[in-house]
Order: structure tokens, then sequence, then C-alpha cells
């Protein structure tokens, strides 16, 4: 019986990854085109809003989950509130892949779509801490939600700058947290990430190096979204309380990258919302490591996260925050290697 179950959910997948593939052909026939320049990675006019066909696949897998598969959704006013924003912030960000909107609308965007997750009940109310275990966070927990919400969104999208390393990074932490809720019992996480899973597959084959379309705002600021409120409801929702954790980790090698180049450049005193190829992805492609290498290693950071998962389940409450120490350990090793080819390869940390 379980068997069948599952082989019907991957049919349905399958269904969903033909119709992102579609999707994404027509997106390469009638282009949104991005044209390169000094930030570019690449050389040529290249087709992006390629991400419309991850957003479609979710969309229509949602549809058929909440009229056919009720054990496997959140309560109405949530999954229609965290639905209808990723859908808001998906169409905002198809109009900035084709107008170029200014980085403060964009953020006012995500920022609304955030609050009405929030709005919805989608809120972190209790966090693990190291020897203590689940504490209860109190009022602190709405800013902090709407603070990862907008972070994850926005460090995903600052992500997406070379081919196949955001959309097989997410590709891989979807099918890993599938796994993970299916076994432990989260219906709503497992299916929302077998959807996004299911959309990748689709959009991969055509992003991959040298890339024929790339994602696109819509397509990373989606996933970004969508994977922070997927931390948040498997803590907050399943029955099983699959801990809020377990997304962070899996995404760690991107939200590191972020966060770091985000911190060095204000210690830079540079300007946070100029475009720049600083990032530690992007300086590691220039001091002559090729594209596939790049993201090569950023799917084996997620590969390397997902056995931390396997750990984290089996941990303590108490201990599994300290779960994150190795995956910091690897970033850091990371981060040290970058800088020494980035020394002798002449390169320069600022922006321009």
């Amino acid at each position: 019986m379980l068997i069948d179950a599952i082989l019907q959910h991957l049919a349905f997948a399958l269904c969903l990854a033909l119709l992102s593939a579609g999707t994404v052909r027509l997106m390469i026939a009638y282009p949104i085109l991005d044209h390169p320049n000094a930030r570019s990675s690449h050389t040529r006019p290249t087709p992006r809003g390629g991400g419309v066909g991850v957003v479609l696949a979710f969309v229509v897998g949602m549809a058929a989950l909440y009229f056919g598969a009720a054990y496997a959704r959140l309560p109405p006013p949530q999954f229609l509130g965290v639905i209808g924003a990723a859908v808001a912030i998906a169409a905002v960000s198809l109009w900035d892949d084709a107008a170029d909107l200014r980085f403060s609308l964009k953020l006012a965007a995500q920022a609304v779509a955030a609050m009405v997750a929030v709005a919805s009940g989608l809120v972190i109310d209790r966090l693990a801490l190291p020897w203590v275990g689940q504490v209860s966070i109190g009022w602190v927990g709405l800013p902090l939600t709407l603070f990862w919400i907008v972070g994850c969104t926005n460090a995903l999208n600052f992500m997406d700058g070379l081919d196949g390393l955001v959309g097989g990074s997410v590709f891989l932490a979807a099918v890993i947290l599938c796994v993970v809720a299916g076994e432990e019992g989260g219906w709503f996480v497992y299916a929302a990430s077998l959807l996004l899973a299911a959309g990748l597959a689709g959009f991969l084959p055509f992003n991959l190096h040298p890339a024929r379309i790339f994602m696109g705002d819509v397509g990373s600021q989606f996933l970004g979204f969508m994977m922070a409120v997927l931390a948040v409801a498997a803590a907050r929702f399943d029955a099983a309380a699959v801990s809020f954790l377990i997304v962070p980790l899996l995404l760690f090698g991107l939200l590191f990258d972020a966060a770091f180049t985000l911190v060095r450049r204000a210690l830079m005193g540079e300007r946070l919302a100029a475009g720049h190829r600083t990032h530690l992805y992007q300086m590691a492609q220039r001091s002559g490591l090729g594209v596939r290498t790049v993201a090569g290693v950023h799917w084996g950071f997620v590969l390397f996260h997902g056995v931390l998962v396997t750990l984290f389940l089996q941990m303590t409450p108490s201990s599994k925050p300290l779960i994150v120490l190795p995956a910091l350990a690897a970033q850091i090793v990371w981060a040290v290697y970058v800088a020494r080819r980035v020394r002798r390869a002449g390169l320069t940390w600022a922006a321009g």
C-alpha cells in the first residue's frame, strides 16, 4: 500500500516536472533577455524567468493538494495565506525580471508577503537552545519569523548568479526534506517539498552550464520564500513537529555565503543595495574555478548537510543546535580556500 502511494506521488511529480519543462521551453522561445554587464557571470544575452516553470508546477500541485489531499495541507487560513503570498511574490519578481524594479520596491513586496504568511498564523514560537532544549520565545517569534522569511528570500536571490548553483542546491534540499518529512509524518512539508523538487527537475536541464535560461528573480525569490515558509511550517504546524533547524541546515551553504558577503561589504563601507560580483561563489569562479565545479561544491554542501540532518534527528533536544558546528566548519574552510585563490589571482574584494 505504501509503495503504491509513493509510486502515485512520483508519477504526479513527473507530470509536474514535464509541465515545468514545457513552460521553461516557452520562456526560452519568447524570452525576457538578461543582457550581460560588468557584474554578470555570463557573456551573451540569455533568457531569464525560467522560474515561471517551477512556480506553475508548484501552484498546480498545490491546487490538487488542496482539493484532493486534506491530510497533507495546513488549515485553510494558513494554506491559502501562504500560497497566495508565494504567488504574489512570484508575480512581483516576474515584473522585476521584465522591468528591473528598484530594490526598495522588491524588499517591500517581500515584507508584505512575509506579513501575510505571519498574519495567517505562520509564526516561530519556540526554538531549541544548546544544553537547554525547546524554549518558548513569545512575542519575539513575530519579528524573528519576518526576519527569517525576508532574509531567506533575499539570500537565495543573491546567490542565484551561477548556472545551476541555486537550482541544483534547492532541488537536492527539497528531495532530502521530502524524505525526512515523509518519515516523520510531516505531510504538508512532504508534499510541498516534493512539488518544489518536481518543478526544479523540469527547470534544471535548461539551467546547467552553459545555461539556456536563468531562473530569474521569479524563481529565486519564490524558492527562498517557500523554503523559509517550510522551515516554519515544519516546526509549527506538523503533528510530528519536524524541527525548524532542518531547512536552514540544508541551505547552510547558501545562507552562509549571503550572510558572510553582507557583513564583509558592510564592514568595507559599501552600499549594500548596489550590485557586485564579490560573493564567495563569484570570487571562486573569478579566481579560475569552473562554473560546474563551483556549483558542484555547493551541491556537495547540501548532501553533507543532509547527512547532518540524519544525525540531527537522532540527537537529544538540548544538543540539536550543535549540529550547525560541522556545517559552519565546512564553510570556514571553503571561505579560506577561496580567499587564498583570490589572493593568488590578484583579485580585489571591493565591488566594481
